[in-house]
């Protein structure tokens, strides 16, 4: 388990879980996970995975032990609202073998946000914090997110999260930034798969991706890289652009 005062040397990595039923129905598109990991790169964390859960006990409190333990840091969004699904607080305090109880904070938060007399039984619900987390503020609606260890549970709601998010980035010990650079072009992959491959070996420390798309009914491919050295991406950059010129291709925006 990474506490993340201890987090000090090698790759910081981030495990994204977002939780709800009404995401993985399609009813809600998520748009967090974009957010936090354009955030984190500028911080030189890189997340691994992203899972999408139901709102089911036992399927948090599992995704949160396998996230806690294989990634330096743990975000999850979703199930800390009012309603009888909203679930994710009383999860996260059996993942931790803690308490679920009326923090004090908290309350005075919801205190501050709602009129006297505007905190009923169902809103007292986002006060439930687990016992020994650290809140995370909400400057939007009152309801605070909180952290445990190495993991930070915040908001579905995308502008609260995103205040959430900002409000917690001095907790964070990342790495160098993550650098991103993108050559689009109008051959196939098919054209270029080889080449790209021998590219890919001689630059084994930078990620490559490719990422076919259509627009303005044209196929083009973008290929994206990732890398904290910025030199050996500007040498990546010149060599893939030589090796599509060379087939043929055209370099254009994507």
């Amino acid at each position: 388990m990474n506490d993340s005062s201890e987090i000090k040397t090698g790759e910081v990595t981030a495990g994204v879980i977002i939780i709800g039923n009404e995401v993985l129905s399609g009813r809600t598109q998520d748009v967090n996970l974009a957010y936090m990991g354009k955030q984190l790169d500028a911080l030189g964390i890189r997340i691994m995975e992203s899972r999408v859960i139901p709102d089911i006990e036992q399927t948090i409190i599992d995704t949160v032990n396998h996230f806690r333990e294989t990634y330096s840091y743990v975000f999850t969004t979703g199930g800390i609202g009012p309603t009888h699904d909203d679930i994710t607080s009383a999860s996260i305090a059996k993942t931790f073998k803690v308490d679920l109880e009326k923090n004090s904070e908290a309350i005075r938060a919801l205190e501050k946000y709602y009129a006297p007399g505007g905190i009923n039984e169902a809103r007292m619900k986002m006060a439930n914090i687990p016992e020994g987390a650290k809140l995370i503020d909400n400057p939007l609606s009152g309801a605070p997110g909180y952290q445990m260890e190495n993991v930070f549970v915040m908001a579905g709601v995308p502008a609260i999260m995103r205040l959430m998010f900002d409000g917690i980035t001095d907790r964070l010990v990342g790495g160098d930034p993550i650098i991103t650079f993108n050559v689009a072009t109008n051959i196939g992959e098919g054209v270029f798969a080889d080449g790209l491959s021998k590219l890919q070996d001689e630059y084994s420390d930078i990620s490559i991706g490719s990422y076919p798309y259509f627009k303005q009914r044209k196929l083009g491919v973008n290929l994206v890289m990732r890398s904290t050295d910025l030199d050996r991406l500007e040498d990546l950059k010149v060599k893939l652009i030589a090796m599509i010129t060379d087939l043929g291709g055209k370099i254009h925006d994507a």
